[in-house]
């Protein structure tokens, strides 16, 4: 990367300052005045609102780039969920689809827990991966059912709650930033960090069973590599 790549231009920090300040916000559950700490120990100094601007800008940039390099490594078992998320003391619900490996899907907020949100998760699933899963998993809410009806009628549906671990897990980074960065202050502001949030946690998340722990690093690596790639854009 150089000062001269038209995504970084008229930025006063090198290129590399600013992908990095952004993958430390996105792949660590640390707060904006954490991240100016760690650039500061060497000497760079840069404001957390700074950061802050850096990590909408560009965290949305680079996130969509990481879906398209990814297709076709997701499964085809789809666990769906929904966690009740208080924003200024009302409340909304985070609806998030993960495969059986633990990637996500999809992850929308809506102000509803009924079939017509159910409907509309299930239609970007569909539409986002191309394709109707094998199975779908669900917790013994009716409205994913009704939805499942709708849309992919012919696929065979698991509704148990002691079946759903992997999705209801999957809202735990998000509980985990949403304490450090004192609440989401609007459904707008959560909307926008889990999109970007759940593409990187994709391309970092490398299920740890049954590998060794020399593939672990090479997949790691790896991801770092793509990551590169991507903020070279």
């Amino acid at each position: 990367m150089t000062d001269r790549d038209p995504l970084y231009r008229r930025h006063r920090f090198p290129a590399e300052i600013i992908a990095h300040a952004v993958w430390l916000c996105f792949r660590f559950p640390l707060s904006l005045r954490m991240v100016e700490d760690m650039p500061a120990a060497r000497a760079i100094i840069v404001s957390y609102q700074t950061i802050r601007v850096w990590a909408e800008k560009f965290g949305r940039i680079f996130a969509n780039q990481i879906p398209q390099r990814s297709r076709g490594q997701l499964g085809d078992k789809w666990h769906l969920d929904e966690v009740v998320m208080s924003i200024r003391g009302e409340k909304h619900w985070l609806w998030r689809a993960v495969d059986q490996d633990g990637f996500v899907l999809e992850v929308l907020v809506q102000s509803r827990r009924n079939a017509k949100a159910a409907r509309r998760l299930m239609r970007k699933l569909v539409k986002g991966q191309g394709r109707a899963p094998r199975v779908m998993v669900t917790d013994k809410l009716r409205s994913h059912d009704t939805a499942k009806r709708e849309i992919i009628p012919g696929v065979e549906h698991r509704s148990h709650k002691g079946l759903n671990n992997r999705a209801e897990n999957s809202h735990q980074p998000t509980r985990r930033r949403e304490r450090i960065m004192k609440r989401f202050k609007s459904r707008r502001h959560l909307q926008r960090f889990v999109s970007i949030h759940d593409p990187v946690a994709n391309l970092f998340h490398i299920p740890r069973h049954d590998i060794s722990a020399s593939h672990h690093r090479e997949l790691r690596a790896a991801a770092m590599t793509m990551w590169a790639e991507i903020a070279r854009m």
